[in-house]
């Protein structure tokens, strides 16, 4: 097993709930299995993983001894060692790292899709900015939309939405993501304003209170928009957001449960408790990002998912093997991530 480190800048700073993120700093992996090559990528991501320290320390010791990284401890570095072990694998098997995944979690042989929905992010703009860049998306072919919210005040946010909802086709779906910036009064009182405006397009709000508050997101179902959790999985197990009846939907990052099985797998419990699953990337480079796009494709009849965030690196590792198109990504072709598509990542000095 070898470990090479890179570095790649956004084209622009990004906020999230931990703050602006303006490099993504990660790890790339290789192991030989058989014969067979696969490509693993950990970068982590402050708030959701270990830090890049932590991470680089547990695939130094996996490369010397064979060590397995822990997926609760140290969630990227586990992601970046069974991603690579899956396609060594999956190639040996000859098909794609979709097909292993939906064989081995849901023991199933059904044809795969061709493409995935996506959504397309809207960033936390004035009215008129957020409006042109919804109309943007939605002519671009994007039929789900997801829009940051909880930078500004509840009323202009509110604005944005329904300006949005306005402006665009009956046809596209609105998320709102407000990254856990609301008290428990605040989120209560847009979420009763967005049902008294009669906005019926939206799909969800996501993470609208602190992520350690499972009582008071469980409090704000049933009012008439569906609840969704993301940074809360970081804090707390699945099984936890079931009992507390948490959620309408899940957001699920394979960097952040520690790998591509594990997120099948919560996938599968997710829907088995009738709550939604989503699946997005951490911002990732080009190995995990396609990673993800075969993630949303083992899910039998998977909602739109936020996989289209390639646009928000300046540079990457290699050409993107996943196209997207009309709000679609198309789902690599051959066996593993996409047959041959990172060959030229594999160092000469590595057998």
């Amino acid at each position: 097993m070898w470990v090479d480190s890179f570095e790649l800048r956004l084209t622009k700073p990004l906020g999230t709930a931990a703050g602006q993120i303006t490099e993504r700093r990660g790890l790339l992996v290789g192991i030989q299995r058989d014969g067979y090559r696969g490509f693993g990528e950990a970068t982590p991501l402050a708030g959701w993983t270990e830090s890049y320290e932590a991470c680089e320390r547990a695939l130094t010791k996996a490369a010397a001894d064979g060590y397995t990284p822990n997926p609760v401890e140290t969630p990227a570095a586990a992601h970046a060692v069974d991603l690579a072990e899956l396609d060594a694998i999956a190639r040996r098997h000859h098909r794609s790292l979709a097909a292993e995944l939906r064989a081995t979690v849901y023991n199933s042989d059904q044809p795969l899709p061709d493409t995935v929905p996506v959504n397309a992010t809207i960033g936390d703009g004035g009215v008129d900015e957020t409006v042109d860049a919804a109309l943007a998306a939605a002519e671009a072919g994007f039929e789900w939309l997801k829009l940051k919210v909880g930078v500004r005040e509840p009323e202009i946010d509110l604005e944005r939405v329904q300006a949005v909802a306005t402006a665009v086709d009956d046809g596209v779906s609105l998320r709102l993501d407000a990254n856990g910036a609301w008290d428990r009064p605040t989120a209560r009182r847009v979420v009763d304003r967005l049902v008294d405006l009669g906005i019926k397009s939206i799909d969800y709000v996501e993470q609208p209170i602190a992520a350690d508050d499972l009582d008071g997101l469980a409090a704000l179902r049933g009012r008439g928009v569906d609840i969704a959790v993301d940074e809360s999985l970081t804090n707390y197990s699945l099984a936890d957001i079931i009992e507390t009846q948490a959620a309408d939907g899940i957001v699920i990052k394979p960097m952040a449960v520690g790998g591509p099985t594990r997120a099948v797998e919560v996938t599968r419990r997710a829907r088995n408790a009738d709550i939604e699953p989503v699946v997005t990337t951490t911002v990732d480079a080009v190995v995990a990002r396609t990673a993800a796009v075969h993630v949303a494709a083992a899910i039998p009849d998977v909602a739109a998912c936020g996989l289209a965030t390639g646009s928000l690196l300046a540079d990457d590792l290699t050409v993107d093997p996943v196209d997207v198109v009309d709000g679609c990504a198309r789902l690599p072709t051959g066996a593993g991530l996409c047959e041959d598509a990172f060959v030229g990542l594999w160092p000469n000095n590595s057998d």
